[in-house]
């Protein structure tokens, strides 16, 4: 009992995986998946509360997901390749995600892209700002889910520690440090960055609702917020990335580039956009409630009367100035 109150065991490989019939099926990519879900969702609800139509956030799920998992397994094999690439390797572990190892810097990187591709979509015209900034705590929340499948893959732990909470990692996991004693504990930095993506979706919503920041400048706080967590947490990492720069892991630095990224978006956007976001998509492109089905009618012939769906190429009384300073 003394053991389990002082520590925080690790799951054994009975929970990695298991099989039904000839399927193996992964903890680590089922948890992934629920972050997505839960992300999406989310999103799903703050869009569509800003004007954006309903199923739209699917579409645009189809073009971020992808390229987002490409984007983070190519960033943790670049930043890794002694683990994927050596004498003897089996090169189809590069592929191998449900294994772990994909990095979250690398999923913004694709996923920014994918939203890029999406919202120039004809179908839609989504301003790419405006999607981030819904985005934003869906993302935090995925971001925690995920790392649950850290934990249940006894990965992504930091230095020894003595602490109440260290984390128990078995001597013969191959990132546990040479030379140290079976039954050193860990800094479980799993856990801390759930707890930090948490309190900053709290902290996050607090800002939003006093201030309502858009055109961008809220994922510019978020990716502050999200730089910071990270930056220490990196800092006090087992197993950093293979490279650095004077003296600093790569990681590190990556997350103070999401920390000046932040800065300049929130400073550029603040500067080109001083009037409320008029909608979610550009102008000329705007979504209104009913108007599939005012198509859909026009389409059968009903000429009877005018349609009551506003001309998109209106713009609202009030928002001129936004407007004519609209952006993506």
């Amino acid at each position: 009992m003394e053991a389990l109150v002082s520590s925080i065991p690790s799951p054994t490989a009975a929970w990695q995986s298991w099989k039904i019939g000839p399927l193996t099926i992964h903890l680590y990519a089922l948890l992934i998946l629920a972050g997505i879900i839960v992300a999406a969702w989310w999103t799903h609800v703050r869009l569509t509360k800003r004007g954006g139509e309903p199923g739209v956030v699917l579409d645009v799920v189809l073009w971020t997901v992808p390229l987002g998992i490409i984007g983070a397994r190519f960033y943790h094999v670049f930043t890794h390749p002694h683990d994927y690439f050596y004498s003897g390797a089996n090169l189809w572990n590069v592929f191998a995600i449900w294994d772990g190892g994909n990095a979250i810097f690398g999923s913004l990187i694709g996923g920014a892209v994918g939203l890029w591709l999406a919202c120039a979509l004809p179908k839609h015209k989504l301003r790419f700002w405006s999607f981030a900034d819904a985005l934003v705590p869906g993302l935090l929340l995925a971001q925690a889910v995920g790392r649950l499948g850290n934990y249940v893959n006894n990965e992504l732990f930091g230095l020894p520690t003595k602490m109440p909470w260290g984390l128990q990692i078995s001597s013969d996991n191959k990132a546990f440090p040479a030379g140290l004693p079976s039954g050193t504990l860990f800094h479980p930095l799993f856990l801390y960055e759930i707890i930090w993506n948490l309190v900053g979706i709290a902290v996050l919503l607090l800002i939003e609702r006093k201030y309502k920041p858009r055109w961008g400048i809220f994922f510019g706080m978020y990716l502050i917020w999200y730089g910071v967590g990270r930056s220490w947490l990196e800092s006090i990492r087992i197993d950093p990335s293979e490279f650095s720069f004077l003296g600093i892991p790569t990681n590190v630095w990556a997350a103070f580039g999401a920390i000046v990224l932040g800065i300049v978006i929130i400073a550029v956007q603040s500067h080109r956009h001083h009037g409320a976001e008029p909608s979610v998509y550009r102008r000329g492109y705007e979504w209104t409630p009913g108007e599939s089905a005012d198509r859909n009618r026009a389409g059968e012939g009903d000429q009877t009367g005018q349609s009551d769906v506003v001309d998109s190429n209106e713009p609202v009384q009030g928002d001129a100035e936004a407007t004519s300073r609209s952006g993506s």
